[in-house]
């Protein structure tokens, strides 16, 4: 492996940092003891900036270029974009309908409440039946719970894309690297 830039990260197969390299999980470090480091990501990562540096969180995270391109939304440098899972509210789901559901038997019961549409017919004269009127202006009862589907219950719902963990690791010591 070739000597490292001071602040250069690498995925790391291992369990642990190796030597002069440290986990880019957030941690704080003192200044004093990492003064290269500091001249280079100085507090973009966290830290007092006085007594105390930290280094890039990359645990739960992918990395991303900072910048932004025609069109594209700028991503500044060490922010931390994103959520892990997300409640859609209702503006957010597709437009689609829910199945009304009825009875096959006629109606037995005058009421909605506790009951489902249904067929139903009335005696009418000389011994004919008359259908049952299915609608009529008035005070809306509610119907019974199960008369229409419902669909979701506003949890919230995974959001992450299909990845492997590998631990990433910073350099701590190397090659200082030179500005351009």
């Amino acid at each position: 492996m070739s000597e490292p830039f001071i602040g250069e990260i690498r995925m790391m197969p291992y369990t642990f940092a190796p030597r002069n390299w440290a986990r880019c999980d957030g941690q704080i470090m003192s200044i004093a003891e990492n003064t290269a480091l500091f001249s280079i990501i100085g507090t973009i990562y966290g830290g007092d900036g006085r007594v105390t540096m930290g280094l890039p969180n990359l645990q739960g995270r992918v990395p991303t270029h900072w910048g932004s391109g025609p069109g594209l939304t700028p991503w500044n440098i060490g922010t931390a974009y994103g959520f892990p899972s997300v409640a859609l509210n209702s503006t957010q789901i597709p437009s689609h309908n829910h199945g009304l559901k009825a009875a096959s038997a006629n109606g037995s019961q005058t009421t909605p409440g506790g009951a489902y549409l249904a067929a139903g017919t009335k005696p009418g004269r000389g011994g004919t039946t008359k259908p049952v009127n299915s609608y009529g202006a008035g005070t809306p009862t509610t119907m019974e719970t199960g008369a229409i589907g419902t669909n979701g219950h506003s949890y919230p719902h995974e959001n992450e894309q299909p990845y492997t963990v590998v631990p990433f690791c910073i350099a701590l010591y190397g090659l200082y690297p030179a500005r351009n």
